[in-house]
């Protein structure tokens, strides 16, 4: 009984609506869930994203187990990803713990990133399409370049989502098209998910340890968004996912002009 008053409906719910969208869309959670927690329920925006980080990183490995016995994915890839994302948000973290991440100035910096990182999202998810199209008649670069733009695309996702918990879902993974052009998209998808799950445990943890995640609220959105992704995901082969994708987009370019203005 006491389980249960503890949790919070209101963010069982927001969890189960968040689930169900990444399972059906594929979007990380972060680009759902932080702004929900910033902008409906006026939670600090350090908390928001420290609760958030922690929150994916238990989402992402259960994705990443699936992955992996599915052969999924690339760990050539997740490595030289998080060659670059570990340490950026281990520099990250000691840049917010300076400036003080429960500080007025920090926090309009985590919004400000946090809308920039949607925007961006937003257009990863619309110009996808045209990108997998791209990638069936492109040629792969020299393996040397191919491996540096790779780690210094882990480091600025490692920058973004230690700041705003955006950018591990359709921003890596549209980085992976362009750079593997030739590997199924399925395996880029697996690849991004496994490299999130390092990358959101080290950015959760250093936030952990700044005193912002909320556990009780992490908890509350657990227990809404893993059925909410597991219903999704079964039904997802009969929803029409380019609308869904345009959809979100709009969504996410709302909430990104309502966060910078």
């Amino acid at each position: 009984m006491e389980l249960l008053h503890a949790i919070n409906w209101l963010y069982v719910a927001s969890g189960f609506v968040v689930g169900f969208l990444v399972g059906l869309t594929g979007v990380g959670g972060g680009s759902l869930m932080t702004p929900i927690l910033v902008l409906l329920f006026h939670v600090h925006p350090a908390t928001a994203v420290g609760t958030d980080l922690l929150y994916a990183s238990v989402t992402k490995t259960g994705g990443s187990f699936i992955h992996s016995f599915n052969k999924t994915l690339d760990w050539k890839v997740v490595l030289r990803l998080a060659c670059g994302s570990v340490p950026a948000a281990i520099v990250t973290l000691l840049v917010l713990n300076y400036l003080d991440v429960k500080s007025a100035g920090t926090s309009s910096l985590i919004t400000k990133v946090l809308a920039i990182a949607l925007l961006f999202t937003s257009v990863a998810l619309v110009i996808r399409p045209v990108l997998k199209g791209y990638a069936e008649h492109a040629s792969n670069l020299p393996p040397e370049i191919t491996r540096n733009l790779t780690i210094a695309t882990g480091a600025v996702l490692g920058v973004l989502v230690t700041i705003s918990s955006v950018g591990a879902g359709a921003i890596g993974t549209t980085a992976l098209i362009l750079l593997y052009p030739k590997l199924p998209t399925v395996r880029l998808v697996g690849s991004d998910i496994a490299h999130a799950v390092p990358l959101t445990l080290v950015a959760g943890a250093g936030h952990w340890l700044l005193g912002s995640p909320d556990f009780g609220m992490l908890g509350s959105l657990l227990v809404g968004s893993l059925p909410g992704i597991v219903i999704s995901s079964s039904i997802a082969s009969r929803t029409s996912e380019n609308l869904l994708r345009y959809l979100l987009a709009v969504v996410l370019v709302l909430v990104a002009w309502k966060l910078l203005g």
